[in-house]
Parts: C-alpha cells; sequence; structure tokens
C-alpha cells in the first residue's frame, strides 16, 4: 500500500528522517509511536504532500484513496449527518449529478455506481458512526455550529471513518473522546477494512487496534510486528542483544590492541601486530546502545489526615436553577483511588468541581477538615499559563519566600532541569505544558489530587512514569480519563456518572465495557412496549407467545448458528494475526509469508460475509419478534 524509501527531511538545520526506510501491506493496521518531537506528525505531513522531502521517495498503490482526519474542526449550519455524508466526495457528486443529468445511458451509469458503493446505506452507516462518538439521533440532526470545539472535532473524526479510504491517517484521534467513545473507537477501528496508520500514545489501542508498529528513533523508521507489548518486548530483547555484542567487541578491540601495544615494537612479532592492526581497521562496529533519559514525575506527600476527609450528604449539584446531580452521598480517604465513568455531559465535570471546591452544593452538606488542601488538574489550563514566563517564574511566583532551590526542586520532580525550567512557555512543547501543571498543582503536597484527562499530549513514556508516580502517592486520587490503561493500572473504584446521579459500578473496566455494548444493542433494537391487561387477556397473551416461541424457533436457531460461524472465523483471524506478527517468519522464505497473507485476505472476505449472513439472520429474528 504504502512504500517510504530512503526518505531525508531536514528542519530548521536539524535532521528528521536520514535514509529512512518501511514497507506498510495493504490491510495493516499500524501504530506510528515514538517521543513526542521524533516527526510522527511530520511524516503523516510529507506522506500527504504538505511537505516534501528532501531526499528518498513516498509511493502509495495506484487509485488509492488517501484520507486523513481533519486538523480543524468543521463549520457551518449543516447538521452533523449531512457533515459526515458529504464526507463521501464521490456518492455526493454521483447524486448532485443524477440530479441534472438528462442522458438516459448515463443515470443508469449512476446507480449502478451507487449501488456498488452502497450509497443508499449510507445514512444508516454514518448515523451507527455518529452514535458511537457520542451523538444520539437528535443531536445528528442539530447543525455543526451548535457544538462546542471538541465535539466538533469528534464530528471530523465520524467524517474520516465514514468515507473510508484506502488509508486513512489519524493523528491522536481519542484526544477529544471520553472513555465510552474510546472504547466505541477501539472496536471499530480493530475492524477497519483499509489499511490504518495511527498516531496514539493511549496504549490500549495500540494494543486493541494495530497488528504492526513502526517505531521513529534516531531518524530511521523501524518496523514490528504485533500490538505495542509485543513491539516492547521486541525491541527489549533486541537492545539487550546489542548491548551484550557491543560489551564483547570491546573487549575483544582491547585484547587486540593490548597485543599491537606489546609488540608493535619487536621484530619479530611486527608482522603478527601488523596483522592486528589491519583486523582492528576491518572490524565493523556494534553501535552502542544509548537510551533515551527516563521520564519521571514525583508528586510530594501530603501530611495525613483523619478520614473521611471528604464526605457529601444528600447533595445536590448544578449551576442556578439547573440541577445535574442529585442524591449525593460521598466519602473520601486518604487512600481513595476513585475513576469517574460516564458520557460527557453527564456531570463528571461538575462532580470534580464540587470535590475541588470550585462549585458550591444547590443542597445537602458538604464536610472537610479544614487543613485539607486539594490539587486540580485540567488541561484547558494550559490556557492561562503566560507565555512569555519561563516555568521558574510560574513557580516561583506561586511559592513566593521560598529559596530558589527549593523552586527549582519542585520543577526536577517533573523533568525540569535546569535548561527546560528557564526556557519560556511558549517554545515549550504540549507535553512539557502539562507537565508544567503537573508541578503547579502539586507544589503544596495535596491531600487529595482530581485530575482531568490529565495524559493529553503525554507521550507514553510520560504516561508510564504517571502511573508510577500515582501510584507511589500517598494521598486520595480522582480521575477523569479515557485512557483505560491510566484507569486500570491505577483506580482501586469506578464510579459511574450518569441519570442525575453517581452510583459505584461493581466490576472492572471489562464489564463496564459490556455494559456499553449491551445499552447501544438494546438501543439499536428500540424499547419494547410494555402488556397490559386483565388475567385472562395475560394468559391469552401468554398463550400467544408459547406458539410465537415455537414459530421463531428455526429462526433462533439460524441466528445462534450464524453466531457460532462468525466466533469461529474470528478465532482463526487470531490465530493468524498471532502467527503474522511473530518476528521469527518474516526470517524464513518469503513465500510463507506470501501465502499467509493471502490466507489473512481470504479469512478477511469470508469474515465480511459471515457477518452479512449473521446480520441478516438477526434481523429476520428481531423482525419475526415485532
Amino acid at each position: 500500500m504504502l512504500h517510504i524509501n530512503d526518505l531525508t527531511f531536514r528542519y530548521g538545520g536539524r535532521t528528521i528522517f536520514e535514509q529512512a526506510t518501511v514497507h506498510i501491506p495493504a490491510g495493516a493496521r499500524v501504530g506510528l509511536v515514538g517521543r513526542n518531537g521524533t516527526g510522527k506528525t511530520t511524516l503523516f505531513k510529507l506522506i500527504l504532500g504538505e511537505l516534501h522531502a528532501d531526499g528518498g521517495e513516498i509511493n502509495m498503490r495506484p487509485r488509492a484513496r488517501l484520507g486523513r482526519l481533519a486538523q480543524e474542526a468543521p463549520e457551518g449550519d449543516v447538521s452533523l449527518i449531512d457533515c459526515v455524508l458529504a464526507s463521501d466526495t464521490e456518492r455526493t457528486a454521483l447524486f448532485e449529478e443524477a440530479e441534472i443529468c438528462h442522458d438516459g445511458h448515463r443515470i443508469a451509469e449512476i446507480h449502478e455506481r451507487l449501488m456498488a458503493i452502497d450509497a443508499h446505506s449510507a445514512p444508516a452507516r454514518a448515523a451507527a458512526i455518529l452514535s458511537g462518538l457520542g451523538f444520539d439521533s437528535e443531536a445528528q440532526l442539530q447543525p455543526v455550529s451548535d457544538f462546542s470545539g471538541g465535539w466538533r472535532m469528534r464530528v471530523a473524526l465520524a467524517a474520516s471513518l465514514f468515507a473510508s479510504p484506502d488509508l486513512l491517517l489519524l493523528d491522536e484521534p481519542t484526544n477529544h473522546l471520553d472513555l465510552e467513545a474510546t472504547l466505541w473507537l477501539q472496536s471499530h477501528l480493530a475492524a477497519y477494512p483499509g489499511t490504518l496508520v495511527v498516531i496514539s500514545h493511549d496504549r490500549e489501542l495500540l494494543n486493541e487496534v494495530t497488528n504492526r508498529i513502526i517505531h521513529l528513533e534516531n531518524g530511521k523508521l523501524n518496523a514490528y510486528g504485533g500490538n505495542y507489548d509485543r513491539f516492547e518486548a521486541t525491541r527489549r530483547a533486541r537492545m539487550e542483544l546489542q548491548a551484550k555484542a557491543f560489551t564483547k567487541q570491546q573487549e575483544q578491540r582491547k585484547k587486540i590492541q593490548s597485543f599491537i601495544d606489546r609488540f608493535k615494537a619487536k621484530a619479530t612479532k611486527a608482522a603478527q601486530a601488523q596483522s592486528r592492526v589491519k583486523m582492528l581497521e576491518r572490524m565493523e562496529m556494534v553501535v552502542p546502545v544509548v537510551e533515551d533519559r527516563a521520564m519521571s514525575f514525583d508528586f510530594p506527600d501530603p501530611e495525613p489526615l483523619s478520614p473521611p476527609i471528604i464526605a457529601i450528604d444528600h447533595g445536590v449539584a448544578g449551576y442556578g436553577d439547573k440541577v445535574v446531580l442529585r442524591g449525593l452521598d460521598i466519602r473520601i480517604d486518604m487512600d481513595s483511588r476513585i475513576a469517574l465513568l460516564g458520557a460527557n455531559g453527564n456531570g463528571k465535570s461538575t462532580l470534580a468541581k464540587v470535590l475541588s471546591g470550585r462549585l458550591d452544593l444547590l443542597g445537602g452538606q458538604f464536610r472537610k477538615p479544614p487543613k485539607l488542601k486539594i490539587g486540580y488538574f485540567a488541561q484547558h489550563q494550559t490556557e492561562e499559563l503566560r507565555l512569555e514566563e519561563t516555568p521558574y517564574e510560574h513557580m516561583a511566583m506561586l511559592m513566593k519566600g521560598m529559596p530558589e532551590a527549593k523552586v527549582r526542586a519542585q520543577l526536577g520532580r517533573f523533568g525540569f532541569e535546569q535548561d527546560r525550567a528557564n526556557v519560556k512557555v511558549a517554545s515549550l512543547s504540549g507535553g512539557e505544558k502539562s507537565r508544567l501543571l503537573f508541578a503547579l498543582m502539586s507544589r503544596e503536597a495535596p491531600h487529595l489530587m482530581i485530575l482531568d484527562e490529565p495524559t493529553n499530549h503525554l507521550d507514553i513514556d510520560a504516561r508510564e512514569a504517571l502511573v508510577a508516580a500515582l501510584n507511589a502517592y500517598d494521598g486520595a486520587v480522582i480521575l477523569i480519563s479515557h485512557d483505560p490503561h491510566l484507569i486500570e493500572l491505577t483506580a482501586d473504584n469506578l464510579w459511574l456518572v450518569g441519570d442525575g446521579g453517581v452510583q459505584p459500578f461493581d466490576g472492572d473496566l471489562a464489564a463496564y465495557r459490556k455494559l456499553l455494548l449491551d445499552r447501544a444493542r438494546e438501543d439499536r433494537r428500540g424499547a419494547k412496549p410494555e402488556r397490559t391487561g386483565d388475567a385472562a387477556q395475560r394468559k391469552a397473551e401468554r398463550k400467544a407467545a408459547a406458539g410465537a416461541r415455537a414459530q421463531l424457533a428455526p429462526l433462533r436457531k439460524a441466528a445462534q448458528a450464524a453466531e457460532k460461524a462468525l466466533e469461529k472465523l474470528h478465532a482463526e483471524q487470531k490465530a493468524l494475526a498471532e502467527r503474522l506478527a511473530d518476528p521469527k517468519l518474516y526470517q524464513g522464505p518469503p513465500a510463507k509469508v506470501t501465502e499467509l497473507r493471502r490466507q489473512e485476505a481470504d479469512l478477511a472476505r469470508r469474515v465480511e460475509e459471515a457477518e452479512l449472513a449473521w446480520l441478516s439472520a438477526q434481523e429476520e429474528l428481531e423482525a419475526a419478534q415485532e
């Protein structure tokens, strides 16, 4: 699908790529990873033709359609559903031509093509994507201009998914999503029919979606089979082998050099010494392993407080006359680790503001000790940073009267050494701005930290550092995040915010994912009307229902058989994907790889046919049940 050969690109005197080469096969789902600043977004711009390489080639399969996630949110009075439908430019053009065309032969061609691209099912497909990203049927008919920037970026994502190009480039697609939409996106991308390249720092997404990883490092593009966890393990093993080879070669060179130094002046040994000099010159040097400096966070531990540190009884939260949450009975202790679940708009941020003291209750009782210190992190706070000041100046202003050493020590906890602490905020990356917010927020050693989407703009290494720091922190944590990996590794309790209240969720994220899928399935089926009537009517209804069940039995059996066949094919797909992810496979005969790729394509076709058969059987069953 895509060949990158000997790519060289320099920008501002800095080499981003130096003779980088990689091949992305058709149908691959690729995760593009690397530390912030290594050139991931730059590579996308080179592929899209927005930048031009200094050397090398980027070649895509002829006539293949290339798509991307728009960098700017859509605007205008067009409805969400029409905005998404318009992204399929061929369908739009064909419908427009059909309106004005008078040539019967051409009209026939147009309708034949519309059938070929399944144009008439497009509204249903677009609606399904918008629904998965959090827009109900009513919202889908509203104009784009009615929504905020973050929600409009979801529309942009929906449009890029609906267009379904042969090669889709997605740059941080989960940045504007909540956890619920992120979980849906994982499932959708895992079944993407074309070739996908995604830049993401979301470890869960990279594990669930990708079957190939391309790592950007030192100006090179290194390809690995498998998902992110497989990539990490393979890369670590390679680095260990390389380190051992380097150490062994250095010892060998030291011995040879010692012989040369001892005998080069002796006539009887001169020829042997000269031979070893040539041996050293011919020896191909093993490159030493140079690892990037590990990222680390370090939240200061607070002074202990008697439990509970926050208690709310019969609380009511909202804004003015608008009640968002009611019936709040909450207790938070020093060792509480809580993640808030629920779609955007259900009240998670409202609850966070109440707990942080930024919003007073409309009713009920709020109790906390007078010495309680609360740290609050929200991504929008980056807009409040003063661009012309340095991290040191920001921290010094908040830590007035403190010695310079203490101010710099707090910044150092979050990776701001002497040089970066004196750089203007305007020159900091998004990840560095986030780390500065962490440093500012935790300067007084808070007893409770409330973190609202803390991982936006953090790369994978920084996210792992955040996980380690939160697990080492002695205070309480309230977490709102779309990152399942962060939630699973740091939260002990899950609270479900929805339906105007807050309830503990008994289960893990896997159970929550299942709950969301079950709800989506019920929404598609629609609510069934309740039956009422006297005893005789209910008896007649039960008798009729028994007869209906007997008539439905063959349809139900067919649907179950289709579902089992589909599950079996999915298992075969998983097994084949594991074989293709094994690096040893690519060290053997190329014909074996070609055969497995052929099997992969054939299996994908059979899965698609099985899915259609299952959907058809399910629809027949549901239609008969109505």
